[in-house]
């Protein structure tokens, strides 16, 4: 089972790239993750899949907040929304292969599988294929890991080179309503740490203090989190958590 390398315990990572809250850098996009490297930050992005199956950096499943465009992101063509102008006036969502292309093994890379099943369940592997094809061969630092552990199963077979964990959380949420209760309890208790050969979680920060959380740290799992927005969370975070993610200001 690959291990999560040192080098995403260092350098705080930036959630979706180095933005600026989506006023002139949009998350995920180019201009946002040389702002980054610039100032050496490991860098966390996000998985969609294109209608014809081009793995995509972005986060939102709807166009509407980010962009100009409109409507489901999994409608659109990889052409089309190559085109497609944020908000911020950049254009274009870059594909994977374009963002690992640009930033050639510079920074670390902390790669979220976006679930495909709509309830974390095991309607997934389009995007993992999709991805696995553009991430062979490339020789920079990848960590893959994914809300869903069906997608993290399926990238330890396609990818079982790669570290993976599983992104994570108390599933108390507002948005946690939309999967079935069963599968929050199974998912909330990360149940499925040792089946999918996870190195790592990434928690939500605010639980970390979660009995869970404790057990696998004590079994040698690396414990990062998400997402730190001030000095303040940043420090009690860090009690626990080997590593941040964070968005909204610089960290020291």
């Amino acid at each position: 089972m690959p291990t999560l390398p040192e080098a995403f315990l260092k350098a705080p990572i930036a959630h979706r790239a180095l933005h600026d809250d989506n006023i002139a850098r949009a998350e995920n996009n180019i201009a946002a993750i040389d702002a980054a490297i610039a100032r050496g930050f490991g860098i966390e992005i996000d998985l969609q899949l294109s209608s014809d199956g081009v793995a995509m950096v972005f986060h939102d499943y709807a166009l509407n907040r980010l962009t100009e465009g409109h409507g489901a992101f999994a409608l659109q063509s990889s052409e089309a929304l190559s085109t497609l102008r944020f908000k911020t006036g950049e254009v274009g969502v870059p594909t994977l292969k374009q963002v690992l292309d640009h930033v050639a093994g510079r920074v670390p890379l902390l790669i979220e599988v976006k679930d495909q099943d709509g309830a974390m369940g095991p309607s997934v592997g389009a995007l993992e294929v999709a991805a696995a094809k553009v991430l062979e061969g490339y020789d920079g630092l990848i960590a893959l890991m994914s809300f869903n552990p069906h997608s993290v199963a399926v990238l330890a077979e396609l990818c079982p080179h790669l570290p993976r964990g599983i992104t994570t959380a108390n599933w108390e949420d507002e948005g946690a309503k939309l999967i079935p209760v069963d599968r929050r309890e199974t998912l909330g208790l990360i149940e499925d740490y040792d089946r999918v050969g996870a190195s790592f979680i990434s928690h939500q920060w605010s639980n970390l203090d979660a009995p869970r959380v404790a057990e696998l740290k004590e079994a040698g799992a690396h414990i990062l989190c998400w997402t730190i927005r001030n000095p303040e969370d940043e420090a009690e975070a860090r009690k626990i958590a080997e590593n941040i993610t964070f968005e909204g200001y610089l960290p020291t």
